[in-house]
This record gives structure tokens, C-alpha cells and sequence, in this order.
């Protein structure tokens, strides 16, 4: 049981996970469709029975998930096993909340199981490589970061200054509201300089956008070839699970937990 349910390696792991993505896939789609008054009208009474169904086996699956390891509470404070929770809650919850049935939505983040039934090596690998990548690049961007934002408060204020209040430039705030979102190159609209100063400022500021938007992507992207280069970045490409206290990330040849040390199972 807990080689079905917590790892996705074996057939019946992978055919359970996928199982389990189709059922929450047909849930979120009855709360959608709930939500149009025409067909909740109409099908209110079927939705209502689909969700009850889904919701048992939902909480049979999370009971199963409870009993099946050695030390459940590693598995119920976890990030899963807290959502996990949550999709269940809400329907039981409606009996004493009116209305909580709604936020059965919440399963939409149960398909971040996908990864799991998606672990072939060449998608396992990129996916380590750009999370670690992007890790080892969060200095630089929080720095960059950094400039940007006081670029954005340097031209907003200028523009308060240069436009004023009869551009729609009412305050500081507002011009360094105007500064992001045309630095960002999005545009609404909904403010725009007037003086030919104002407006060269504003030129200015949106080709500066296209070429700032690009740094980001090349810290990123020069990271991620540094540590496709090397060769101290082993991929993990299993998903094993520790029966004992549920830890994961076991090297692809471990035979032995690396967090409690109990067996791992042999395939």
C-alpha cells in the first residue's frame, strides 16, 4: 500500500497517481460548473452526488495515506498532507458553513502530484537543474531587483514633479505606480504624460523595460549552464519514499534512508 501510494516508480504507483488526477480534475470542473446559475439549476442534484462520491474516495485515500506509513504525523504536517486536508474539509464543512462547499477549488493544487507521475530523467533533470539555477541566482536578481525599484521611485517622482496633478499624476505614489507599469511595458493606459519632457521620460522608460525584462532571464539562464556543465550535480531520477518517517530525494542506488537509516525497499 504504501509503495502504490507514496511512490510513483512502480505501475500501480504511477496508474494510482494518475487516478487520482482525473478524480480531482473532475472535481474542480463540478465546482466550475456549479458556479454557472443555468447548469446548477438544471444538474444541481448530480453535482452534489459527484461531489460526495469524489470526497469518499478522497478521504478513504487520505486515511490510506495515514495508515500505510510508520510515523503518520510526517506525512500529516507535511505541505501535501496539509492540502490534502484541505480537499477534503470544505464539502463537510457546508453541513455547518454555508457556501464552504465552494472552496473545494483547493484540489486544483493536489495536481502538483504531476510532477511525480512525470519523473522520466530528461524532464527530472531540467526540473532540478532551473530550481537550482534559479537558488543560486537569487542574490543577483534580489539585487537587480533593488535597482529597479529605485529607478521606479526616481522616475515616478519625477514625473509627479514634471506633470503634476492635472495629468492624473495626483501624488509620488502614483507616479511610481505609473513608472512600473511602464517599465514593465504592460501600458494600461489609464495615466499618460502630456509635456514633451514628461512624455520623453516616459520614451525612455519603456525601451529601458525591454532590455531590464531580459536580465532576469540571462542570470538565470547563465546559472542553469554553469550547472548543466557540472558534474557535482547529480539528478535523482526516483520516488522513493521512506516507509519509516516519509523522507524522499534517496539517491538513485541508496538502499538505506538517509534521514532515519531503516530500509528502503528493493526493487
Amino acid at each position: 500500500m504504501h509503495d502504490i501510494i507514496y511512490e510513483a516508480d512502480t505501475p500501480m504507483g504511477k496508474l494510482f497517481d494518475v487516478i487520482l488526477l482525473i478524480l480531482i480534475l473532475v472535481s474542480i470542473v463540478i465546482v466550475m460548473l456549479e458556479s454557472i446559475p443555468k447548469l446548477n439549476e438544471k444538474y444541481a442534484d448530480t453535482f452534489y452526488l459527484l461531489e460526495w462520491i469524489i470526497t469518499g474516495l478522497f478521504t478513504i485515500e487520505y486515511i490510506a495515506r495515514i495508515i500505510s506509513i510508520k510515523k503518520p504525523t510526517k506525512y500529516i504536517f507535511s505541505f501535501y498532507g496539509i492540502i490534502d486536508l484541505l480537499s477534503v474539509l470544505p464539502l463537510y464543512l457546508s453541513f455547518f458553513i454555508a457556501g464552504s462547499s465552494a472552496l473545494l477549488t483547493v484540489r486544483s493544487l493536489r495536481l502538483l502530484r504531476i510532477f511525480r507521475i512525470l519523473k522520466v530523467s530528461r524532464y527530472l533533470g531540467a526540473g532540478n537543474y532551473l530550481k537550482k539555477a534559479i537558488s543560486d541566482s537569487r542574490e543577483k536578481i534580489a539585487v537587480f531587483l533593488f535597482a529597479v525599484l529605485m529607478m521606479c521611485i526616481i522616475s515616478g517622482t519625477l514625473m509627479y514633479i514634471i506633470e503634476g496633478e492635472e495629468s492624473g499624476f495626483v501624488s509620488i505614489p502614483v507616479g511610481i505606480y505609473w513608472s512600473i507599469v511602464t517599465l514593465t511595458t504592460v501600458g494600461f493606459g489609464d495615466i499618460a504624460p502630456v509635456t514633451p519632457l514628461g512624455q520623453f521620460i516616459a520614451a525612455v522608460i519603456m525601451i529601458m523595460g525591454y532590455g531590464i525584462i531580459a536580465v532576469p532571464t540571462g542570470i538565470v539562464t547563465s546559472e542553469y549552464s554553469k550547472n548543466l556543465n557540472s558534474k557535482e550535480n547529480k539528478v535523482i531520477l526516483n520516488t522513493i519514499a521512506c516507509y519509516n518517517c516519509n523522507a524522499k530525494k534517496h539517491q538513485d542506488d541508496a538502499k538505506f534512508c538517509h534521514n532515519c537509516g531503516e530500509p528502503l525497499r528493493d526493487d
